[in-house]
């Protein structure tokens, strides 16, 4: 099945400087931000900046790119947070659980014996601010 993206998903829009966001991490490949509501800890989506659907229509070449990315920011979550290890979510349209429809991985830190937070509650702006700053300390410079 294949539906045509629509360039005002909120993402597109967050691209673009229409709305505002976290940011942790960007280069000219893709965009790393805090979501807002996380459902752990330093949860940050990483979006390429190809307008994407989801994983079926991107592109091959900039998959590649944004992998490194995913990656480099995870790392970066890790040492930011400490935490024990990470969760990594990509979903494929809505019965695939994908409600945004612009490609993006979820990056959530996690820690033994603590769960994941139940979806939809949104996070204080003050403490997103703060953890992005965390986060943006902890990136070293890509070397993809």
């Amino acid at each position: 099945m294949s539906v045509a993206y629509d360039p005002n998903n909120i993402f597109g829009k967050i691209l673009r400087g229409e709305i505002p966001s976290h940011k942790v991490y960007e280069d000219e490949v893709a965009l790393a931000i805090m979501d807002i509501m996380p459902r752990a800890e330093g949860h940050v989506l990483v979006i390429p900046k190809e307008d994407a659907r989801n994983l079926l229509d991107v592109s091959p070449a900039t998959l590649s790119d944004l992998i490194k990315r995913v990656q480099h920011v995870a790392k970066a979550l890790e040492k930011a947070f400490k935490a024990d290890g990470l969760t990594l979510h990509q979903f494929n349209e809505s019965a695939g659980g994908q409600v945004i429809y612009h490609l993006h991985f979820h990056l959530l830190p996690r820690w033994e014996g603590v769960p994941l937070r139940p979806p939809g509650t949104m996070a204080d702006d003050k403490k997103l601010a703060e953890q992005a700053k965390m986060i943006r300390a902890a990136t070293a410079p890509f070397a993809g």
